[in-house]
C-alpha cells in the first residue's frame, strides 16, 4: 500500500497499515461489525461473561463463594481505576491519532477525538479480563481472548496504533493484578458479612433446595420424635 512508503522502517506504523489494509480490502457490511464490535460489542460481551461467571459462582457456592464474588467485583472497580489512571499518561504523552499524521487509513471510526497511547478500550477490556482471571481462570481466559479482539478490533478501525493497544494491555493487567492483593483484602470480609444477611443469597450464594433423602431423613426423625413422645404420653396416662 502507499502508506508503507511513508511509514519508512517504524514496525509500528507497518503493522498499523497492514491491519487496517484488512478494512480497506473487506465489504462495507464487515467494516460496519468489526466497527460496532470494537466500539460497543465487545464491552458488552465482556460485561456478559462477568455476569455469567457470577451466576457459576452463586450457583457453586463452597467456602471460597465470597472470595470468588470479591474478584468479580474487582473486574469492573480494576478497569474504571485503570481507565483513570491512563487519563494523566494521555495527556503527558499527547500522542495524536494515527489518521491524522498517516495518509491512506480507513478509519472507521469518524470523529474520534482526544489523544492516541494508550487505548481506552484495550486497557479497560484486559483489566476486566485479568481480574476476572483471579475469580475463574476458565472465564479469565474467555476475557482475556476478548480483550486481545478489542485490541485488534481498535488498529482494524484505524483509530489507534499497535503500541496503544500493547500499553492498555500493559496498563489494564498492572492494574488489575497489582492491586488486586489489596482489593481482595478489603472486599472478601464485606462479601462475607454479605453472604450471611438476607442479601447473601441473592449476592453470593444461591439457596439450595434440600435433596430428596435429606428431607426423607427429616421426615423420619420427625415421626420417630413423635412416637415417642406418644408413648411417654400414654405410659403417663
Amino acid at each position: 500500500m502507499a502508506g508503507l512508503a511513508e511509514s519508512g522502517a517504524n514496525p509500528d506504523v507497518d503493522l498499523l497499515y497492514e491491519v487496517n489494509g484488512l478494512a480497506a480490502d473487506a465489504p462495507h457490511w464487515c467494516d460496519r461489525v468489526m466497527s460496532f464490535v470494537g466500539e460497543y460489542g465487545l464491552l458488552l460481551a465482556m460485561a456478559l461473561l462477568v455476569a455469567w461467571c457470577w451466576q457459576s459462582v452463586r450457583r457453586r457456592g463452597g467456602e471460597g463463594a465470597a472470595a470468588s464474588v470479591a474478584a468479580l467485583v474487582w473486574a469492573p472497580l480494576a478497569a474504571g481505576i485503570a481507565v483513570l489512571v491512563n487519563v494523566p499518561i494521555r495527556g503527558f504523552v499527547q500522542r495524536p491519532r494515527p489518521f491524522l499524521d498517516h495518509q491512506g487509513l480507513d478509519v472507521l471510526a469518524h470523529g474520534r477525538g482526544g489523544f492516541s497511547f494508550v487505548s481506552d478500550h484495550a486497557t479497560l477490556t484486559m483489566a476486566m479480563g485479568a481480574a476476572l482471571f483471579v475469580a475463574d481462570r476458565r472465564f479469565g481466559l474467555a476475557g482475556i481472548g476478548l480483550a486481545l479482539f478489542e485490541g485488534f478490533c481498535r488498529v482494524y478501525m484505524g483509530v489507534h496504533y499497535p503500541t496503544d493497544v500493547i500499553g492498555g494491555f500493559a496498563l489494564g493487567t498492572a492494574v488489575a493484578l497489582l492491586l488486586s492483593p489489596v482489593a481482595m483484602a478489603l472486599l472478601t470480609p464485606l462479601l462475607s458479612a454479605v453472604e450471611g444477611s438476607r442479601w447473601g443469597a441473592w449476592c453470593v450464594r444461591a439457596r439450595r433446595a434440600p435433596d430428596p433423602a435429606g428431607r426423607a431423613v427429616l421426615s423420619g426423625r420427625r415421626d420417630e420424635g413423635l412416637t415417642a413422645a406418644a408413648q411417654e404420653n400414654d405410659l403417663a396416662a
